[in-house]
């Protein structure tokens, strides 16, 4: 019986000395928390527009306007871009596709860019970007029980974080129609009140209803704030600027760093298919011969 030959295939791993590991995994790691994050995001807004039965009621809430003004959309919109983005750094750098890193930075240096020239604008035109502001807060108060999630947002604001009411005064709630005198015709209770986390702290716990007649003429006012939260918010951001500025500057050097890994990363992998196309290419068995 003749004897039997079996064809021995070598198997060799393709060389990857051009790509960074390190930089691989930490963009890996780095940008699925992102994305998880994103998603969950996404998911409380979507969630919270599901029980305020938003979707059924689009068209009246765009119309009027109060839409812009839900916290639920700025967590929807904030979700998705970071989810995309999460997912295109995530994927690209396990994957090595030059494409999503290539995605992934330019959505970076746009964030950034657009950061910093919004900033710079506010800067420059600080006292009409202060006057615009103060219109839509106007317009946040007058959407105040229209809203469950923006009437929550500006109860955390008033009761627990500045201790203030209203934007400029607690007299601005007079511009909803809850609170201003004129609902007492129609039996409000609210009429010519003040929303609870208007209330300090010490009388809240014992009465909720502290607010209420507080915008009569002759009404005492030692139960409630009666700063605005405007003012509240220029006191606490130049008591803690040297934290805030901290902060902004610890958001750019991650950005920028983002974007200077995600392109060494993407340029070490075309410099690794460069160098895979030349080790296949004809012409390097003629140099070797």
């Amino acid at each position: 019986m003749a004897p039997q030959f079996h064809r021995v295939v070598r198997r060799t791993r393709r060389d990857k000395s051009e790509i960074s590991p390190c930089i691989k995994y930490l963009m890996f790691s780095f940008n699925i928390l992102f994305w998880i994050l994103g998603f969950m995001i996404a998911a409380i807004g979507i969630y919270a527009w599901i029980e305020k039965d938003t979707f059924t009621n689009f068209g009246r809430l765009t119309m009027g306007g109060t839409l812009f003004f839900d916290p639920a959309l700025l967590f929807v919109l904030v979700g998705i871009l970071t989810f995309f983005i999460g997912f295109a750094g995530c994927v690209g750098s396990l994957r090595e596709n030059t494409c999503l890193l290539l995605f992934f930075s330019f959505a970076l240096a746009i964030i950034f860019f657009a950061q910093l020239a919004f900033g710079t604008l506010v800067f420059i035109y600080r006292e009409k970007v202060k006057n615009e502001g103060e219109k839509q807060l106007m317009i946040m108060i007058q959407s105040y029980r229209d809203d469950p999630d923006l009437q929550n947002m500006i109860d955390w604001i008033q009761r627990q974080w500045l201790h203030c009411c209203g934007v400029n005064s607690f007299r601005n709630w007079e511009s909803n129609i809850y609170f201003n005198c004129t609902s007492k015709l129609v039996g409000s209770i609210e009429a010519c009140g003040v929303p609870a986390s208007c209330c300090r702290t010490e009388y809240f716990h014992n009465n909720k209803q502290c607010g209420y007649g507080t915008l009569e003429p002759t009404a005492g006012t030692h139960m409630i704030f009666t700063d605005g939260c405007l003012p509240k918010a220029s006191q606490w951001f130049e008591k803690h600027i040297i934290t805030v500025a901290i902060v902004i500057a610890i958001l750019a050097v991650l950005q920028i760093l983002s974007i200077c890994f995600a392109q060494n990363l993407r340029n070490d992998i075309l410099a690794q298919k460069a160098k895979w196309t030349w080790q296949t290419h004809p012409m390097m068995h003629y140099y070797r011969n």
